[in-house]
């Protein structure tokens, strides 16, 4: 089957750009987890599986930008006037060094960022049976992962990645991370919700555990919306799901270090209310004391007061005393008697 969409050559030049703005965008959030890593934590006590994993996804990340920029030094200056059929024919050679280089890196990318939302669901889950299904898929997004790039290599005569064996590798990675992803994100939100669920009951005040759910919600949208596309068009064999390839290998750190971020920068926000205000006050109280604000209140209170003293005379009096009271400022409260 014929590629369709925009050419080889433009693709890459595309796929490089929006590739490179989008890792300046991981670079700096990269930054961002290392703080919220480091945030009033000893060095003993930072999480250094996850910062490794940051790490890992980093170097990645440059690695494959830089294989990029070398595969359009190649086929647009290098070799472009001497290669047969020029540059969109170097591009479209499958078996070129940086072509199989790239992807594979983009493969262990993409399983080193499953692995980690797997691990995450093993954490919270706190059982091995819960991630059975999401390491059987992973293993196989594993092994196709791995055997594409064989096959990339061994193409021959300028086959089309569409047409090739390579083809149907890759559509069976695509399938394998996407239900991988997916499945362990929703175990994972699920398991947090019901616990919040479980601790609203006897919890006066709203907890965070909502808006942790709505982060890795947003984070694995935003990262299963690209692979949804990417497979789309490749599946419909079109050039641009080269360009949302390479997009995707910084998007994949972005959502990571997103979930960190987030959830670190409510942390601080809270921790700043509580010192602020001496109490931590959760978004519905402020909404409540919005919507009904306090008012004058009047006090009617009957006191019966009985003496004995003769130059008083007996008996009962009964005296009412009218209290007004104004507590609608929140510093304090004044009261006229």
């Amino acid at each position: 089957m014929a590629s369709t969409g925009i050419p080889l050559d433009s693709a890459a030049i595309i796929s490089t750009v929006l590739e490179g703005i989008l890792y300046g965008f991981s670079v700096l959030m990269f930054i961002g987890t290392m703080w919220a890593l480091s945030y009033k934590r000893a060095i003993r006590d930072i999480n250094r599986p996850i910062a490794v994993v940051a790490i890992l996804l980093l170097i990645l990340s440059t690695v494959h930008l830089v294989v990029d920029i070398i595969r359009i030094e190649d086929g647009l200056v290098k070799y472009g006037d001497t290669f047969p059929g020029g540059p969109t024919s170097f591009f479209q050679e499958i078996s070129q060094w940086t072509f199989v280089t790239k992807n594979e890196i983009y493969f262990l990318h993409t399983l080193l960022g499953d692995g980690v939302v797997i691990y995450r669901c093993h954490v919270v889950w706190k059982s091995v049976w819960v991630i059975v299904l999401p390491s059987i898929l992973w293993c196989g997004a594993a092994v196709t992962g791995f055997i594409a790039p064989y096959y990339a290599s061994q193409a021959t005569g300028g086959k089309s990645i569409y047409t090739d064996e390579t083809g149907q590798w890759v559509t069976a990675f695509f399938v394998f991370t996407i239900s991988t992803n997916l499945i362990s994100s929703g175990l994972l939100a699920y398991r947090i919700w019901a616990i919040e669920c479980e601790t609203s009951k006897i919890r006066a005040t709203k907890g965070t555990t909502t808006y942790i759910v709505r982060v890795l919600v947003d984070a694995a949208l935003m990262y299963s919306a690209a692979l949804f596309s990417t497979l789309i068009l490749f599946a419909r064999s079109n050039n641009g799901q080269y360009v949302m390839l390479d997009m995707i290998v910084p998007i994949i750190s972005i959502a990571f270090y997103m979930v960190l971020i987030r959830i670190t920068l409510k942390k601080v926000t809270r921790n700043h209310l509580s010192t602020v205000y001496g109490v931590t006050i959760s978004e519905t109280e402020r909404t409540n004391a919005q919507q009904y604000p306090m008012e004058p209140l009047q006090i009617h209170i009957s006191q019966l007061t009985h003496t004995d003293s003769a130059s008083h005379g007996a008996g009962n009096q009964d005296r009412a005393l009218k209290l007004t009271c104004n507590a609608g400022s929140m510093e304090g409260a004044s009261c006229d008697v």
